[in-house]
């Protein structure tokens, strides 16, 4: 405000005034000058006019000229008195050639060649380094030098031509040696009480720009999650509703075939609920005959022959795998009078009690596949994986053996991954056994093949990133999910 009133008072004595001379007279950086003018402009106290100039200012070599002295005079300066080879100033002093030619014209300096080498010797006892002096006086901003030598200094890039904008100040409607403060904001109170009549209000500038809005942004695994579901989708598939985390050990578990003394039933891999800590609601049917596969067998399986209990199958727990849901799908699909062939998909969350480190979590998602027809097979799931994959950017795929309580047989799959440059495991599959699929009621002829793989090690590779904990969780950072692309444009 300070300089704002000093502006003004200046303004009343000269009446037009150039924000450059304010600049020198109040001897203030003239961008500062400039904000003061447009913030009195703004309350139209000031009306300002854009003035251009041309002014002649230092390059970077002029700036070291006026600091350290002209090329002719450091060349002269480094001449003993018994003079010196040619050859050697050339080598030694820095831009000699340049240094050399002014110096020869100003006549400084003398070539002596009787001796055999030539030798440069000085030729006058002192000099006047007038360039340097020059530039001194350009910096102070004293422009006095005749064209010719300005043009010289200019081809010698000591000096560059500067475009300046200021604005020439003259008194506005609301002239005055005071600011009164404006008010920026109508308010409920002002209208209420009626201030408003009798206070000014700062004029809106409506080409002023505005404050960006600060807005959301996709993070890595929501854009990868949206590429995953496109792919499913434009494949045929149905998205399965898994919007329910809770799941009993019955779905969970028991229904895939999966033994009530399997390790992953432990609360070290498990996280079971203690309120509700049962479910007590099941298909009385279907129960029965999972609960009879399990302990004495049937379809042409031994089962597991142990004592199968309720008590194991009510515990409530968050759901391990997305396989429950489908298991729930697959049981709904039986229940239809005549069997249709469906394809389903689903990506979301899971909860496992996993030591957190640089590549687990112990809440992540899966992706998975599952296609019920009549006469599957591996070769099915194989072909299925070539187009998935394909559309993943995984063109070279790779298949393990392994095994999965309730697949028979199974597939571990792995791809070349070229950024890496070794294969690496993405995710498992199989056909699933008659022990799932028959007591859900299914044809005995439908056979059921599914696969999954996580989103979390998809989008790492994808954005690579080497630590999960970089993706999820309290350091991520969230100028990487800001700066991200919308899109990927690599695949």
């Amino acid at each position: 405000m300070e300089l704002n009133e000093k502006i003004l008072h200046y303004l009343e004595k000269s009446g037009k005034v150039d924000t450059l001379v304010l600049a020198r007279e109040f001897e203030e950086d003239h961008q500062k000058i400039v904000g003061a003018v447009k913030s009195l402009e703004a309350l139209e106290m000031v009306t300002l006019e854009a003035v251009k100039s041309t002014k002649w200012g230092l390059t970077e070599e002029g700036q070291l000229v006026a600091d350290q002295g002209s090329h002719e005079a450091i060349l002269y300066r480094s001449i003993p008195d018994v003079g010196m080879p040619q050859a050697e100033i050339i080598k030694t002093v820095p831009n000699a050639k340049i240094g050399f030619s002014k110096a020869m014209s100003a006549g400084w300096i003398q070539l002596d060649k009787s001796g055999g080498a030539p030798q440069v010797k000085r030729k006058v006892d002192s000099i006047t380094d007038t360039v340097q002096e020059h530039l001194n006086e350009i910096k102070k901003g004293i422009d006095n030098l005749p064209e010719n030598v300005r043009n010289d200094y200019k081809k010698r890039k000591l000096l560059q031509a500067i475009t300046v904008t200021s604005f020439l100040l003259s008194k506005g409607p609301q002239f005055s040696t005071t600011i009164k403060k404006l008010e920026t904001d109508l308010t409920s109170e002002m209208l209420l009480s009626g201030a408003w009549k009798s206070m000014q209000f700062k004029p809106y500038n409506f080409d002023a720009l505005g404050q960006p809005p600060e807005s959301g942004h996709l993070h890595p695994l929501l854009k990868v999650r949206s590429e995953f579901r496109e792919i499913f989708l434009e494949m045929g598939f149905a998205e399965m509703p898994t919007n329910a985390y809770v799941e009993s050990s019955f779905w969970n578990f028991d229904a895939l075939f999966q033994p009530q003394q399997h390790p992953a039933r432990d609360a070290h891999d498990t996280f079971f609920i203690s309120d509700p800590a049962k479910t007590t609601t099941f298909p009385m049917e279907y129960l029965e005959r999972v609960k009879k596969v399990h302990s004495e067998g049937g379809y042409g399986s031994q089962g597991y022959r142990y004592a199968w209990k309720i008590e194991e199958a009510q515990k409530n727990l968050l759901r391990t795998h997305t396989t429950a849901v489908s298991a729930r799908m697959l049981y709904k699909l039986a229940q239809q009078k005549e069997f249709t062939p469906q394809k389903y998909f689903s990506i979301d969350k899971v909860f496992r009690n996993e030591t957190l480190d640089a590549t687990h979590l112990a809440e992540f998602h899966q992706v998975e596949g599952v296609i019920a027809d009549r006469g599957l097979g591996l070769a099915d799931l194989i072909t299925v994986f070539d187009t998935f994959f394909k559309r993943l950017g995984f063109d070279r795929l790779q298949f393990k053996p392994a095994y999965n309580p309730y697949t028979e047989p199974s597939m571990e799959i792995f791809a070349f991954h070229n950024g890496l440059g070794k294969w690496i495991e993405i995710g498992n599959s199989g056909v699933f056994r008659p022990e799932l699929v028959l007591p859900m009621g299914l044809p005995a002829d439908v056979n059921v093949i599914a696969w999954g793989l996580s989103l979390e090690r998809p989008t790492m590779i994808k954005y690579g990133l080497n630590n999960i904990r970089d993706l999820v969780g309290p350091k991520v950072d969230l100028q990487m999910v800001q700066d991200n692309p919308l899109c990927r444009l690599d695949k």
